[in-house]
């Protein structure tokens, strides 16, 4: 949070306090407010995350051949992101921008003259390679740079251009797994490679990086469905990978022979987690859920813990040296909540304000991955975005969205909100919405329920649809595996502008309504406020809410149905006070306005119709909100 923001919501705090002290001392009350704010700064903030897929941003190609190389099919670079494409990331809000694809993983491709050793096509997902299987935790992807021999330098750069428009910068950490074939050209002199000091005559031993399967070799894994490259001949792929004794599969398959669904690509990192699911390290007492990042640090520093733990804490302080201000955490839930208390706390030593994103799916893990792991955010999924998803799709009412956001209402600012990202399925893909609209009301939704940061993933804003064939996996999600042209995000960046000026008027329009959504986020009661749901009558396919921040409140309607809705609000007693019989008010997002609030049999009401797939954001006007 900007000192700047800080100022502009100490008015509206300010208020709320002379209330509640009933102090006398306005320059005493000031200072209160001021200590207060800079005490909860990071309490009231509400980030925007902005997922872009490196490789894909930047391509212009559009011929999109099925397992097309990086030749046919075109590749993005760092150098892409050039300021108008920053500035328009900017435009929707964006604080964080989460650059995926960043690490050098493995992909199919010759860079062997500049000493990188080349990939088996055997274990490695599609052409372009998985973001998830790093290869070399302590360098970037040669695809990305203009000169691959200066990947380093590019990226480096695009971290200063970055700051430059006012946003940060997050990449991927991926603790779970790393590449079948890791290898480390870049790590700095002393540091060990993963797996260089194994026993690998053992199953587990503690300090071994990797888990093994003594006496037996890796077997690729086979299938009848499925062709390496989509039967395109490679040198290297004959159906073999060295690897003896065989390593346990990313996903925990300890068979030498993986199963074609398993994550054969990857092998499993040890923490120190026993073969039997016992662990191998000191535990965190219970009271170290209400204790800070510090306490936690000081906690594990006269401990003696496995390899891998001291392995990855050097890896993320490495980046932060580097410029980058956070990151994102593949499949958390897979590597004991004790690490990322010694990880995360070791972060914030280093840098207070990192931002530390976790994908997390188990709810019954949410609060221990929060509290105890020391996360700022984890993904919303199980919970808030299944149910909007459902909403969306007329399978459930709109107002089922409080259910699920109810089972979160205790660590709500710490769940992060999407409706889309590379593992989801596009919203306009025939087996989701089939229409990027119907993402508007849902957009609405999740950006100003709660306190939630929210997450805008490329093309999102334009419509994508996901519907290319791309080669590894089928369309309705941009393929993250192979070298693909993006048509709709294309269409945005107009050969390098940037401007939009390719956009149908359709999309155009879209990507405004989107930068409208975010622009709310200036708002107090939006960033910081309480929400409480609002009673209507009229229709199942419209949901309403409140947010309220000391004297400010904002009435948020929208309806989920392809045609109009109208509905009738009957606020408690408590929301009636927020509004004064008589009174009007006025739509912050689209046309809603001159609704009036009116008394009907002692119940405070007001009746507004909305279009198909609209909403509304409500005020009065007062002049202590605007």
């Amino acid at each position: 949070m900007t000192i700047m923001k800080i100022i502009k919501y100490s008015p509206l705090f300010l208020a709320s306090s002379i209330y509640l002290t009933g102090c006398s001392d306005s320059e005493t009350q000031a200072n209160q407010v001021n200590e207060q704010l800079t005490k909860s700064a990071d309490e009231i903030s509400k980030p925007v995350v902005y997922q872009v897929f490196t490789r894909l941003f930047g391509n212009t190609q559009t011929v999109n051949v099925p397992w097309g190389t990086k030749e046919q099919n075109g590749v993005g670079k760092f150098a892409d992101f050039n300021d108008a494409a920053l500035q328009g990331i900017k435009d929707l809000g964006t604080t964080h921008v989460w650059y995926t694809g960043v690490l050098h993983h493995a992909l199919v491709g010759d860079y062997s003259q500049y000493g990188i050793k080349q990939d088996d096509p055997d274990v490695v997902k599609g052409r372009a390679g998985s973001p998830y299987a790093i290869k070399d935790y302590y360098d970037v992807n040669p695809d990305l740079a203009v000169n691959p021999e200066r990947r380093l330098v590019e990226f480096s750069a695009l971290i200063e251009r970055t700051h430059q428009h006012g946003m940060k910068v997050v990449i991927d950490i991926v603790p779970n797994h790393v590449a079948r074939n890791y290898h480390s050209i870049a790590r700095p002199a002393g540091v060990k490679d993963f797996g260089e000091q194994d026993d690998t005559s053992k199953e587990y031993a503690r300090d071994n990086n990797f888990y093994y399967v003594p006496g037996q070799s890796f077997q690729v894994p086979s299938s009848d469905q499925y062709q390496v490259l989509g039967g395109d001949a490679n040198p290297l792929a004959d159906g073999l990978f060295n690897e003896s004794p065989a390593k346990w599969t990313g996903n925990g398959a300890r068979a030498a022979k993986p199963d074609i669904n398993d994550w054969y690509e990857t092998v499993k990192v040890n923490y120190g987690v026993k073969p039997d699911g016992s662990y191998d390290f000191p535990t965190l007492p219970a009271s170290f859920a209400t204790k800070d990042a510090r306490a936690h640090y000081e906690f594990w520093q006269d401990k003696n813990l496995p390899n891998s733990w001291y392995k990855f804490r050097d890896i993320a302080l490495f980046w932060l040296d580097k410029g980058v201000d956070g990151f994102r955490y593949d499949m958390a839930e897979m590597v004991p909540v004790e690490f990322w208390s010694f990880l995360n706390s070791a972060i914030k030593m280093q840098n207070p304000n990192a931002f530390l994103l976790a994908e997390v799916y188990n709810p019954k893990m949410y609060r221990g991955y929060i509290h105890q792991g020391k996360m700022d955010y984890l993904y919303d999924k199980v919970g808030f975005y299944d149910t909007l998803k459902a909403i969306m799709q007329n399978k459930q009412a709109a107002s089922t969205i409080f259910d699920a956001q109810q089972q979160v209402a205790d660590i709500e600012q710490h769940m992060l909100h999407f409706l889309e990202n590379h593992d989801e399925q596009r919203i306009a893909s025939p087996d989701f919405a089939g229409d990027a609209a119907l993402g508007k009301p849902a957009m609405v939704v999740s950006h100003l329920i709660s306190r939630s940061p929210s997450l805008l993933y490329f093309g999102q804003d334009v419509g994508e649809d996901g519907s290319e064939n791309a080669g590894f996996g089928s369309p309705t999600r941009t393929s993250i595996f192979d070298y693909i042209g993006v048509p709709a995000h294309q269409a945005w960046m107009n050969n390098g502008k940037f401007d939009g000026g390719q956009l149908t008027a359709e999309q155009a329009q879209l990507r405004q309504y989107y930068i409208s959504i975010m622009a709310l986020n200036d708002l107090p009661a939006i960033v910081a406020g309480d929400m409480a749901q609002l009673m209507n009558t009229g229709s199942d396919s419209v949901v309403g809410f409140v947010r309220t921040l000391g004297q400010q409140s904002l009435w948020v309607l929208s309806n989920f149905s392809q045609q109009a809705q109208t509905v009738t609000i009957t606020l408690t007693p408590n929301q009636a006070t927020m509004l004064k019989p008589n009174s009007t008010l006025y739509d912050l997002l689209e046309s809603h306005n001159g609704i009036l609030v009116s008394d009907e049999k002692q119940n405070t009401t007001f009746t507004l119709t909305l279009d198909a797939l609209s909403s509304a954001v409500l005020t009065n006007k007062a002049d202590h909100e605007l």
